[in-house]
């Protein structure tokens, strides 16, 4: 039970929604707040000066912190329930956080890093969960999709922070920017004790009058209310699906191939995070300065300065899905947008390669042109979906352990980038940008040919998507077809469980 409570409706929505803004405005911050302190020298100067190979092991072992963390969720997630593994997250970032902020080695400072890691990962793998199984429909894509807006929000505040801090002498100027996230983190520990349970998780114990009552605070209805009789029915009737389909109650039974194949599900769940990390975002977000520095040849103050303002594009980038995603569609938008990022990285590719040359300086102007086109491209478009996508895709049987496993796909991809960019940049130069170059490219046909629409769909629906056989994809197409008939028909959304008989 929440220790204290907001009330009713609209004002419990608000709190479900601040509190998994706040947990994404902490983890972009973590994301960001290294790229900016990496050319101090009182930083440089407590740690011996690393090199390229040092510096890629210092940054990414957070990055391995956040997979464990996935991975202690899929063991334990389902047993806490969101609200206490987002205590358990909260907890470690601040241990985390402390051990960095008082670090004096590297062994310590990556401790740190790696306890602040675990928590990420937990929090990263619940709260996008958390917020699908506490809104409409409807709304789900834009409310999941402003979480990530926030992670845009998180990265600026990290790198402007890290801006202001450099006019400051000694280690003030990194520790404090380090110790800052502890704020955000107990902010959101606050704001989880005046939240409730999620009721899906709670029918899934068999706790059905917790459920209810919870469904009724959420939507400020009535038990007997058919909104709320239709929702719960609805919830208890794909568990019963689910665990028809899938009777072994193991942790890898969800590996297992059943009728609404939970497996293929899973595996779509951890193919859309590969996306998000492998196209080269974290070159960016970490890295910009030195990228700025070492490949363009700018002063590292101006670097600085254009790296805040090139991670800004992922912010404003950000809003547009935050607003538009259910109408957008999950599909359109990743399919322009990876290609929009292949383009990107081609004309850095091969605007860098002129530097040196004639009108090289022209050049290096037009790359960071196209520096800051690749993060509004990816605010727009790749930034949001697998996060949204991931939580929805998968069965509720099997969401939490589904969800870890799609988000430590994040978090692997996320250390391979971290870890191999600051030495591809300082020995392949502008070649590296090429290998990112593919990768977006190779995802263009993946997401065309393999992931099917879920925009607008209830989450007990998706499963009918799994279940009728056939192509996902053009199952997908046919019923959003009825789904779009049906509202034409009747002005508003629908259930689509008694659709069955029309796929």
């Amino acid at each position: 039970m929440a220790l204290f409570s907001l009330g009713r409706g609209k004002s419990v929505q608000a709190g479900v929604t601040a509190c998994c803004l706040v947990a994404f405005v902490l983890f972009g911050y973590d994301q960001g707040v290294f790229g900016g302190i990496l050319q101090n020298e009182d930083w440089q100067s407590q740690f011996s000066h690393p090199n390229d190979t040092e510096t890629g092991i210092i940054v990414s072992c957070y990055n391995l912190g956040c997979l464990a963390g996935c991975v202690v969720n899929f063991f334990v997630g389902d047993k806490l329930g969101r609200r206490r593994t987002i205590w358990l997250a909260m907890g470690l970032v601040i241990v985390g956080a402390i051990l960095q902020t008082t670090a004096y080695t590297v062994p310590h400072l990556v401790l740190g890093r790696v306890i602040t890691g675990l928590g990420t990962g937990i929090e990263t793998s619940t709260v996008p969960v958390y917020q699908s199984e506490l809104c409409k429909a409807e709304y789900r894509g834009r409310l999941v999709s402003s979480e990530v807006l926030f992670v845009g929000v998180g990265i600026t505040v990290a790198y402007w922070f890290d801006f202001g801090m450099s006019y400051v002498d000694g280690a003030v100027a990194w520790r404090l920017p380090i110790a800052f996230q502890i704020v955000f983190a107990v902010g959101v520990v606050v704001l989880v004790f005046a939240l409730p349970e999620s009721p899906r998780w709670l029918l899934l114990g068999g706790r059905d009058q917790e459920a209810v009552n919870v469904l009724c605070q959420v939507y400020d209805k009535d038990p007997a209310d058919p909104s709320i009789v239709t929702e719960v029915t609805s919830i208890q009737q794909a568990i019963a699906r689910e665990l028809a389909a899938n009777n072994n109650d193991s942790f890898l039974s969800i590996f297992r191939k059943d009728n609404i194949r939970t497996r293929y599900r899973v595996l779509l769940a951890w193919g859309v995070q590969v996306m998000s990390q492998a196209g080269g975002i974290n070159l960016v977000v970490y890295y910009i300065p030195s990228v700025l520095v070492q490949n363009v040849g700018l002063s590292p103050r101006i670097a600085q300065i254009l790296g805040g303002c090139i991670n800004m594009m992922y912010m404003f980038g950000s809003i547009l899905p935050a607003f538009a995603l259910d109408r957008m569609g999950r599909r359109k938008t990743m399919l322009w947008g990876c290609s929009g990022l292949t383009i990107c990285m081609l004309m850095i590719a091969a605007l860098l390669s002129r530097i040196g040359h004639p009108n090289g300086h022209a050049c290096a102007s037009a790359a960071v042109a196209f520096f800051f086109l690749y993060m509004l491209i990816f605010g727009m478009s790749v930034n949001g979906v697998p996060w949204v996508y991931v939580p929805e895709i998968l069965p509720l049987e099997a969401r939490t352990r589904g969800t870890a496993i799609g988000i430590s796909s994040n978090w692997l991809w996320n250390f391979v980038v971290v870890m191999i960019t600051p030495v591809i940049i300082n020995r392949l130069q502008w070649k590296a940008y090429l290998i990112f170059m593919v990768t977006n490219l190779l995802f263009v046909p993946t997401f065309y040919f393999f992931y099917p629409e879920t925009s607008n769909f209830k989450l007990e629906d998706i499963d009918l998507i799994f279940s009728q056989g056939g192509n996902p994809v053009s199952v997908a197409r046919e019923m959003t077809k009825d789904l779009e008939n049906k509202n034409n028909n009747n002005g508003g959304a629908i259930e689509l469980s008694g659709m069955v008989d029309h796929v």
